[in-house]
């Protein structure tokens, strides 16, 4: 187990006027508003903080908060277009100047404790464990399957939420229900893997392969309805690869962090991921070349030229 506060590492959260700092995740921050009357909503702000192996790492990816946020944003857009039926909990982009860009005003949602995960192409850990067993999070495959292969239909494999520092848990739909409840836990699983579908072709279509993605739901307390919530269809949450570049039996090139993992496990670094020790400030090049990734990523999706 790691111990890693995230007050002691990296960005620190600002204070900000008629709102007051609750919490701090691995990225993002959440403020109340002191207002009372305000009371059914949050501000979530997110941070240029990154994460790897567990630990929230000392040096920040400049403009990273604000890709996540204007991407997310974009995407709860484009899915509420297409499926009317979508609830989600963004209520407005009206934020203090202090965090402009970068955060916005949700619903207070009663949150799940349960990532909902839809993969529609084999890889990552699920590729350890059918290589080992022949299942993913014990679902049974196919034989034959490579690194990259799409898996039809896409499957949803939950997983439980963890603390920051860390594992969330692989878990069953069985164990999922124990913890949710039968009747949440099908519609939560319909609406992710619905997500997800209409997500991946609207990415084929803009040359990048959506291979898997994590989401959360809520309940808002006000109707009961369950509400997407957190961030979407991000690098962070999300698997992209370059379509023009995929072939399955590969490792596929990720639109992600994978720059900030290779340096930290290369020799370069010095660090060993086994230590349990901090890893160490990350060089400016990984820095400007991970920045250059996301961005890509925002672009390529959106169509939008990035400003930061």
């Amino acid at each position: 187990m790691s111990t890693n506060p995230i007050d002691n590492l990296g960005e620190q959260a600002v204070e900000l006027p008629g709102y007051q700092h609750i919490y701090s995740g691995k990225v993002r921050d959440l403020y109340a508003p002191t207002d009372p009357k305000l009371d059914d909503r949050l501000l979530v702000v997110a941070s240029d903080r990154i994460s790897a192996f567990d630990f929230v790492l000392q040096t920040p990816i400049t403009d990273k908060g604000k890709v996540l946020t204007q991407l997310s944003l974009w995407w709860f857009e484009v899915l509420a277009e297409q499926d009317p039926t979508l609830r989600h909990h963004v209520i407005s982009t009206d934020v203090p100047a202090e965090v402009s860009g970068r955060a916005m005003v949700v619903k207070k949602l009663e949150m799940y404790p349960i990532e909902c995960i839809a993969r529609g192409y084999l890889t990552g850990s699920g590729l350890l464990e059918y290589n080992d067993r022949g299942t993913v999070c014990d679902l049974p495959l196919p034989a034959g399957l490579v690194d990259g292969s799409k898996l039809e239909p896409a499957i949803f494999t939950p997983s439980a939420k963890a603390e920051v520092g860390e594992h969330d848990e692989n878990i069953s739909y069985e164990q999922m229900i124990q913890r949710v409840g039968e009747e949440v836990s099908a519609a939560l699983q319909e609406k992710t893997l619905k997500l997800y579908t209409a997500a991946e072709e609207i990415a084929r279509a803009r040359g990048l392969i959506l291979a898997d993605t994590k989401v959360e739901y809520g309940a808002d307390p006000a109707t009961g309805e369950i509400t997407l919530g957190d961030e979407v269809l991000t690098p962070d949450s999300s698997r992209f690869w370059d379509a023009d570049d995929y072939a399955p039996g590969k490792s596929q090139k990720s639109f992600d962090k994978q720059f900030v993992r290779d340096w930290l496990t290369s020799d370069a670094s010095g660090w060993d991921k086994n230590s349990g020790e901090q890893p160490p400030a990350l060089p400016g090049e990984v820095v400007a070349k991970t920045r250059d990734r996301y961005v890509q990523a925002y672009e390529q999706l959106t169509g939008r030229k990035f400003t930061a």
